[in-house]
């Protein structure tokens, strides 16, 4: 049985998963994850790695509390207020980007002042139009707002900037830490970018292959430290200890 709640303050997230099995076509158990630990502080933003298929977003979807049917248990951050960003933006395409938007306030917080929030992503001059108008990049932009518009005080992201031409996704990772360190929010984001995990984390954490477990976890020098020679010294150091087992 597991344990998922939520720590009802400015906890640290723990999760703890002793394993996770899925029941394949044909019927046979799949073992997805096993002995998978690791906690993240509040405040801290902590990126998952590994290859593909290992089971990243699954253990984003326990984070999230969407899929309960594992062995372990999940003590999430803060007062369980939740953002998600998923690797698709997930628009209601009848709807416009501020109606998509304000979709996820509560009735009492419908008319909610989200200026900061728009000018910060660019999307104040976007806010009539519909998901069909939009490229993949202002799409994402209205995908990270919706997230953001709840103030959570703990988000997730699987894979938000993949698809993007560099241009831009370097803008977004910049609007996306604005808003982390703004609001302090614990924040598990989902990449297979070394690079781009670098330069966005305070925590790595690296996934085996099935049945996933964390093999490496690195703390991160301040970002303001991070010269260019720095991010590629630390990716050679992570790929020599990958690589050493």
């Amino acid at each position: 049985m597991n344990d998922a709640r939520n720590a009802g303050d400015r906890n640290a997230l723990e999760l703890r998963i002793e394993s996770k099995v899925y029941r394949a076509a044909d019927g046979t158990s799949v073992e997805v994850l096993r002995g998978l630990k690791f906690r993240l502080e509040a405040g801290r933003f902590g990126v998952l790695l590994g290859p593909s298929g290992c089971g990243k977003t699954t253990t984003l979807r326990i984070a999230a509390g969407l899929d309960p049917d594992f062995r372990g248990d999940c003590r999430t951050p803060g007062s369980g207020r939740l953002g998600i960003v998923f690797q698709e933006p997930r628009l209601l395409p009848w709807r416009t980007v501020e109606q998509n938007i304000r979709l996820v306030l509560p009735p009492d917080q419908t008319g909610a002042d989200l200026r900061d929030l728009l000018d910060t992503l660019g999307l104040s001059s976007h806010l009539a139009r519909y998901p069909g108008e939009l490229s993949l990049g202002l799409a994402r932009r209205v995908a990270i707002a919706r997230a953001f518009a709840v103030q959570p005080d703990f988000l997730l992201l699987d894979e938000p900037f993949v698809s993007l031409d560099e241009a831009t996704a370097t803008r977004l990772r910049e609007e996306l830490l604005a808003l982390t360190d703004r609001g302090h929010v614990t924040t598990l984001l989902v990449t297979h970018d070394v690079e781009e995990a670098i330069r966005l984390a305070d925590r790595l954490f690296f996934l085996s292959d099935r049945p996933a477990r964390i093999v490496l976890e690195r703390c991160l020098p301040a970002r303001d430290a991070r010269s260019p020679a720095m991010i590629a010294a630390i990716r050679e150091e992570l790929r020599e200890q990958l690589a050493s087992g």
